[in-house]
């Protein structure tokens, strides 16, 4: 999925993990709609780019990646109690079971991914 560099496209992220996994348990959705939220909100906040969401399901792993032409990788942070961001990269750090950020081969830009393990993955 395809997405503008504007605050209503974090929506469309959210939106668009929900809908394509309807048939996964609430919490499962709920969990990967928030990291996707974060991860979004990076691309339109930090990279200022347009940026692509792919979400796979393969065997019992949900893999969703984010990427955008912003310079340099997203690292966590560790921030304040009255500091208004970084904690985007922690919320996912707590959910995810592994996540990572590389720099696009063949172009500028980077993508961030997450996966989540799911033993309850539903069957068609």
């Amino acid at each position: 999925m395809q997405l503008r560099a504007v605050p209503a496209s974090v929506r469309s992220a959210r939106v668009f993990v929900t809908e394509s996994l309807a048939a996964f348990p609430p919490e499962t959705v709920d969990r990967v709609v928030l990291m996707v939220s974060e991860l979004a909100t990076n691309s339109v906040v930090h990279a200022g780019t347009d940026f692509t969401i792919t979400l796979t399901v393969t065997g019992e792993v949900i893999r969703l990646e984010v990427a955008d032409d912003g310079a340099g990788l997203p690292r966590l942070q560790s921030p304040g109690p009255t500091d208004p961001h970084g904690r985007g990269l922690r919320i996912v750090n707590q959910l995810a079971t592994d996540w990572g950020s590389e720099e696009a081969t063949g172009t500028d830009g980077k993508f961030t991914w997450f996966q989540l393990h799911v033993p309850d993955v539903p069957t068609a």
